[in-house]
């Protein structure tokens, strides 16, 4: 991804298609705060926290479109890459927008319309955490060690749908190891560790490469090269310690529900509690194992 202050052809400012990527992540923001508030004021339950994640996550993707930090162009560049294929999926994952949706419809064509599509074959399949790995890991080899970053920087095309890869494969890896909203299969603990393992080696080792040796078709300083592999390293490191801990926690939360289970007792809240307040989103299947 090419961004703002690495405009191809050198660009003096944000294009069009990024002041829309700026207008949409935006008025995500403020659909979901609408949502959020229609649930607390009939008296559902959702956490005040995942207001502010998914606005972080919005204001994220915004900066990387038209911001840019005061660094070398490749330093920069790779800044923002943590920001829109990292960061902001992590956020925006944790607030469970999906599952917001849902309870925010009205029954009716549009919520069983959203279940249909999240519970589909294709959404399965994009989810499966190989796959989405896939697209993430492979997208990103191929970024930077093909031609394609230095024809992104050129090619203002090139440039928009390189951006729009790099969010989409972060958004579904991220939903693929967190499963944290309904979805068709919930795949087990040792499936996504093993994924977000294979990941962050593939992410490091490229991440090495690059500090060896720039994308094919670019010219950057020395000094340029390693600090901008150095923030996808270990800012890489630090978002996939954060996926880490959002795996152990759901397994922590999953053991928990299933002791009372074990011992005969159903597991069932008592009236009036949290689970009553705040029901699972229809569909949720158990995990794989």
């Amino acid at each position: 991804m090419t961004l703002a202050h690495v405009h191809p052809g050198g660009a003096p400012g944000p294009t069009a298609v990024e002041w829309f990527s700026v207008a949409a992540a935006l008025s995500a923001a403020v659909a979901y705060l609408v949502a959020a508030g229609r649930l607390r004021r009939r008296g559902d339950v959702w956490p005040r926290w995942r207001d502010g994640a998914f606005t972080a996550g919005g204001a994220a993707v915004a900066w990387a479109a038209v911001g840019g930090p005061p660094a070398e162009p490749f330093t920069a560049h790779m800044v923002q890459h943590l920001a829109v294929g990292m960061v902001a999926p992590l956020l925006l994952v944790l607030a469970r927008p999906l599952t917001l949706t849902l309870r925010a419809l009205a029954p009716g064509a549009a919520r069983r319309g959203l279940l249909v599509l999240a519970h589909s074959r294709p959404v399965g399949l994009l989810l499966c955490p190989p796959v989405a790995a896939l697209l993430d890991a492979g997208g990103m080899w191929l970024l930077y060690r093909t031609g394609l970053f230095a024809s992104a920087r050129r090619q203002p095309v090139t440039h928009a749908l390189v951006h729009v890869h790099l969010l989409t494969a972060g958004l579904l890896f991220t939903f693929a190891v967190c499963q944290l909203d309904p979805v068709r299969r919930r795949w087990g603990l040792a499936v996504r560790g093993a994924v977000l393992l294979a990941v962050g080696a593939a992410h490091g080792v490229l991440a090495r490469t690059l500090y060896a040796v720039p994308p094919p078709g670019t010219a950057f300083s020395a000094a340029d090269l390693h600090a901008g592999a150095q923030w996808m390293y270990y800012g890489g490191d630090v978002v996939e310690a954060a996926l880490a801990m959002v795996l152990g926690a759901g397994w922590y939360a999953s053991r928990g529900r299933a002791r009372p289970r074990r011992r005969g007792g159903g597991g069932r809240p008592a009236p009036g509690g949290r689970a009553a307040r705040e029901p699972r989103a229809a569909g949720v299947s158990r995990p794989a194992g």
